[in-house]
């Protein structure tokens, strides 16, 4: 598959769940990928371990530096910068940490790619930045709404990137995409958690609350949506959602995965994963109509047929090793 994209490019938070399936994406179109996974003493590298090409180039390291990103940056033409920390309910714990890797490390990318010149930057936002909706479908217009110390600093990041186009001229897009899942997903998510607990034997799944709604992306779509816009001409300095359009109760979608995966199971609420009520989004779909406008991007996995999918990969006994459903994983 060709790209219109051209040289090398960068992927920070490479090693994670979006953006080791971004780099798959990018390589199967022939580019050359510098791939930046964060730095530990065991020289892992997440889920970039399995993946092998004489296109790739793995780079440790953490975007909290801005010597790093100085140098990572050389030489990359397009930089997606999905590096952060995601996990809501660790940000009401450490909150500080948040600044530092989703503001703070923001800012470095957005330096280093200014100094470089680079000709994009795709910044990853996420839904949470909305909050529970105030209308819907959400459109980019809807206010932002910080209910938790990860969507603030989201808000954030995404308010720094577009300042620097705003007062620099960096070629920023804002990628916002809703509730993306798929194999090889943290199990601090809801559809891991369910699946990863089904596969492990057990007939009595512990929950959180099932009656919030989310905007479900099939992660082969969400890194889709991303090489798009990296391609679309003239998109500089907006906001773009990335969404099916649809919205699905978590309760309904939990019946779903029992259905794919041939189990009868009862649900308990766990309190342990309730988020506080005013930090709760219960109710998140997005509007598509700008991406769609833009570029040819069109949401193309179902979720029942994505959901199947994503079943399959964490049934396999050598990918349910790598998670532990006994735990609840904040």
């Amino acid at each position: 598959m060709t790209s219109q994209l051209k040289g090398k490019v960068l992927v920070t938070g490479a090693d994670g769940f979006i953006g080791s399936h971004l780099v798959e994406h990018l390589l199967d179109r022939g580019l050359e990928v510098r791939a930046l996974s964060q730095y530990n003493s065991f020289n892992n590298w997440g889920w970039l371990e399995d993946i092998h090409s004489p296109g790739l180039e793995v780079v440790t390291g953490d975007v909290r530096d801005p010597n790093l990103c100085r140098e990572i940056v050389k030489g990359c033409d397009t930089i997606f910068h999905l590096a952060a920390l995601i996990a809501i309910p660790y940000s009401y714990t450490a909150p500080d940490s948040y600044v530092d890797t989703n503001i703070k490390g923001t800012l470095n990318i957005c330096q280093a790619a200014r100094d470089a010149g680079s000709r994009r930057v795709i910044v990853t936002s996420t839904s949470e930045v909305y909050g529970t909706a105030q209308y819907v479908p959400i459109d980019e217009k809807h206010p932002k709404q910080p209910q938790s110390p990860y969507s603030a600093t989201k808000i954030g990041a995404d308010a720094l990137a577009l300042s620097f186009h705003n007062a620099f001229d960096l070629p920023v897009v804002v990628a916002r995409p809703f509730n993306t899942y798929g194999p090889r997903q943290s199990a601090r998510a809801i559809i891991p958690t369910i699946i990863s607990q089904i596969a492990s034997g057990k007939d009595v799944i512990k929950v959180g609350d099932l009656t919030p709604t989310r905007d479900f992306n099939f992660v082969a779509d969400t890194a889709r949506g991303f090489i798009a816009l990296a391609e679309a001409p003239g998109i500089e300095g907006r906001e773009i959602n990335i969404a099916t359009g649809t919205e699905v109760s978590m309760r309904d979608t939990l019946l779903t995965i029992a259905r794919v995966m041939g189990r009868e199971v009862d649900f308990v609420t766990d309190p342990a994963r309730l988020r506080p009520s005013s930090s709760e989004v219960f109710r998140l779909c997005g509007d598509n109509k700008l991406i769609t406008s833009l570029t040819s991007w069109r949401p193309e996995v179902s979720l029942e047929d994505g959901l199947r999918v994503t079943a399959e990969w964490f049934t396999r006994p050598e990918n349910l090793a790598k998670y532990k459903p006994d735990i609840y994983n904040r």
